[in-house]
């Protein structure tokens, strides 16, 4: 496996920070919740001329990247930043799914910034991607589908959304999947800002769409959500350690200039110890990271054990370096104003993401006994 970034890859990397340095601060990070969209639309057309959604996919879909190293240039340095953008929603998720059903024609819009939620988590669903119990039925008219959609990030902002859909079998059954393309005029939604930022929202679809709405019918639609996801956790993987790198500058910075007693707080050995720690938690974080975006393309059991050992090994690190941080900087890590707040809120919902800590352990386990 190569470690050392490619040309092109730290080309992006360096413009992609020093226009990320420039452009975000606390005050518009806080904006973009606000905002309807759950995004700021200035911010991602830029973001889109900078070529982000293009280097999620891979050349042959009209891309220039789509590797897993791609992923986690651009996602650790947005989470160095801590802004909330529908990249991993669209491009990297729904992105996934339309690049393995032959939709260029769609995949060329999202690589032009429009943005296409995927919407299949249910309540009730918990982490288990074959839980559906959304109902798809073949009519004379085309298909009918109906059923309610469960914490669907970036929905807010979405032209469309992939809906997945049962065609066939029981609601747990892993076979009987299919995945349609839903207008965001056939849906309705109560949309919410998210606690480390940006909005998703609860959808109701009940609409009759046309034939060609069917994008992947059954039988190969969840093997195919399965990978998505997996791509998606390297990104929101990569993104906590972003987060993490950040934290860690905050509080070294603050450990050098906060004085008790005449002298640096960072001088105090138990201080020193804890973030040591933390320095600790970071680097093993990177390495699990790095490990998991280069079996992106591993056969299935490869794959999906590194994607549980990775996920649960970010979410030990990051509570860590939340509590610690919070604890290092005392009161003043609790402020809105400041940007520690945000980056350890953002931080703590990744791992309630894709699976938490526990989840994947429990997977990771059952996956090495299969």
């Amino acid at each position: 496996m190569e470690f050392r970034l490619t040309e092109e890859r730290r080309m992006l990397q360096d413009s992609l920070r020093r226009f990320l340095a420039e452009s975000v601060t606390p005050a518009r990070i806080a904006a973009t919740t606000d905002d309807a969209a759950g995004h700021d639309p200035d911010l991602w057309r830029r973001l889109t001329d900078l070529g982000l959604p293009g280097a999620m996919v891979s050349e042959a879909r009209g891309g220039f990247g789509g590797d897993g190293f791609d992923l986690m240039v651009v996602f650790e340095e947005l989470g160095r930043a801590g802004l909330p953008t529908p990249l991993l929603d669209s491009a990297v998720l729904a992105g996934g799914l339309l690049a393995e059903t032959g939709r260029d024609d769609l995949l060329a819009r999202v690589i032009e910034g429009q943005v296409i939620a995927f919407a299949h988590a249910e309540p009730g669903s918990r982490y288990d991607l074959s839980r559906v119990a959304t109902r798809a039925q073949r009519r004379a008219d085309g298909w009918h589908v109906a059923g309610h959609k469960a914490v669907v990030h970036a929905a807010p902002a979405a032209e469309a959304l992939i809906v997945s859909a049962r065609t066939g079998g029981a609601v747990a059954d892993e076979d009987g999947l299919s995945l349609f393309l839903v207008p965001r005029d056939a849906v309705t939604m109560r949309d919410y800002p998210l606690q480390g930022g940006g909005r998703a929202a609860e959808v109701h679809v009940d609409a009759t769409l046309p034939a060609d709405a069917l994008l992947m019918p059954e039988g190969t639609a969840l093997a195919a959500i399965e990978r998505a996801q997996a791509r998606a956790t390297a990104a929101q993987c990569a993104e906590a350690l972003g987060l993490m790198e950040a934290i860690k500058t905050l509080t070294v910075d603050y450990l050098r200039t906060r004085k008790q007693f005449g002298q640096p707080i960072g001088k105090f050995q138990a201080l020193q110890h804890r973030m040591a720690d933390v320095l600790i938690e970071i680097e093993q974080a990177r390495s699990a990271v790095i490990n998991l975006c280069g079996h992106m393309d591993a056969e299935r059991p490869l794959r999906e054990r590194h994607v549980s050992a990775t996920k649960n090994l970010v979410g030990r690190a990051a509570r860590l370096v939340v509590e610690e941080s919070i604890q290092m900087h005392g009161g003043i890590g609790m402020t809105r104003d400041y940007a520690l707040g945000h980056l350890a809120k953002r931080l703590t919902m990744v791992d309630h993401r894709f699976g938490d800590a526990d989840f994947h352990l429990e997977r990771f386990v059952a996956l090495g006994a299969a």
